[in-house]
């Protein structure tokens, strides 16, 4: 994520802000500019006038604060681009579903943000549009049956108890991965949404996808039952980024997918704060990087590779001179690279 300004005033901001805590002013993001801005008050409405002459005000979530966003004042939609995308939200006269919700909002905001970024098609699924996107957001109390995350035909759905931190820590440890997250959730099964946008009707793609992801007309079902079964190769950490990778080509694409959005998201935040590792005395030392490009407008991936390994093992150090896990606990093979690469040619 891009580091942002006041305006006003200068002071530094994050994604979310919708006010800057030293000079006051209110704050909308627009993603025309990709850029937050102060907003003028006019009688009960914040607003503000774009260099197009355009009048913006805040998107209508902006009212259960869990959207910073502006829509033109012009157009019927009420809705910005990311709350766009919502099919179903939980029952907010719970207080408890509201503030679960605004966690899942953060990180699906930060998750259209680099999509809209990669040039990616970001529509919301209709009658009109069925090939869109859309996000179920839905309460286990709430739906019979349960509530399992994942994605189908368009819908992406993630169960609201995801956003609970004792939860998802419990999930993580039944499921033996090394990092849960739900910024994790949301790149991984938007992964799945893109294979069939990007690869599924492409002959050409499709031929290179299977030659390095494996051929994903295998039953799915069958495969996911074998894997939950009998677990993980041996070496798997030798051609796939995780365990669940290794039980079907779509699994590998989606969490390959969302592998290389972290990459992308973390490079984007070094690049804006100008972040460099090593020092002289390390000479040609591997451990030496230097943040100077944007990383979403770098055609050699090998050139973003480069920087990040550096950079994962700078902040994780970090964390644990705090007692902390790793930030990335993953060592990313040559054979997941070339995955990561032949998705950042689709891409680019």
């Amino acid at each position: 994520m891009k580091i942002f300004n006041c305006e006003e005033c200068g002071s530094p901001l994050y994604f979310e802000n919708t006010m800057c805590i030293a000079c006051g002013s209110g704050l909308g993001y627009l993603e025309k500019t990709t850029q937050l801005v102060p907003l003028a008050r006019t009688g009960n409405q914040n607003s503000f006038l774009g260099e197009d002459g355009k009048n913006y005000r805040y998107c209508e979530n902006h009212q259960y604060e869990v959207c910073n966003w502006l829509v033109e004042e012009s157009t019927e939609t009420t809705f910005c681009t990311a709350c766009a995308l919502n099919r179903t939200i939980p029952d907010l006269s719970s207080h408890n579903n509201l503030e679960e919700w605004r966690k899942l909002e953060t990180a699906k905001h930060r998750l259209v943000y680099s999509l809209i970024r990669l040039g990616l098609q970001v529509e919301p699924k209709s009658d009109e549009n069925p090939n869109g996107l859309a996000f179920e957001f839905l309460s286990e109390t709430a739906t019979k049956g349960g509530v399992t995350t994942g994605h189908l035909n368009g819908i992406i759905t993630i169960n609201l108890a995801e956003a609970d931190a004792v939860h998802r820590e419990y999930m993580r440890k039944q499921m033996a991965e090394p990092y849960r997250t739900l910024i994790g959730h949301f790149r991984h099964e938007v992964g799945h949404y893109y294979w069939n946008v990007l690869i599924a009707n492409n002959e050409e793609r499709l031929k290179a996808f299977r030659a390095l992801f494996g051929d994903e007309r295998t039953d799915y079902s069958q495969a996911l039952d074998a894997h939950y079964k009998n677990g993980a190769p041996a070496d798997w950490s030798h051609q796939y980024i995780s365990a669940y990778a290794t039980s079907h080509p779509w699994e590998d694409w989606a969490e390959t997918w969302a592998h290389y959005l972290h990459i992308i998201d973390m490079l984007e935040t070094a690049f804006y704060f100008g972040i460099q590792t090593g020092n002289q005395t390390l000479g040609e030392s591997p451990l030496k990087m230097q943040a100077t490009f944007d990383p979403y407008q770098e055609p050699d991936f090998e050139r973003i590779n480069e920087a990040f390994t550096p950079l994962t093992f700078a902040l994780n150090s970090l964390n644990r001179s705090m007692g902390q896990p790793d930030i990335y606990p993953f060592v990313i093979p040559v054979a997941v690279l070339e995955k990561m690469k032949f998705i950042h040619q689709i891409l680019y």
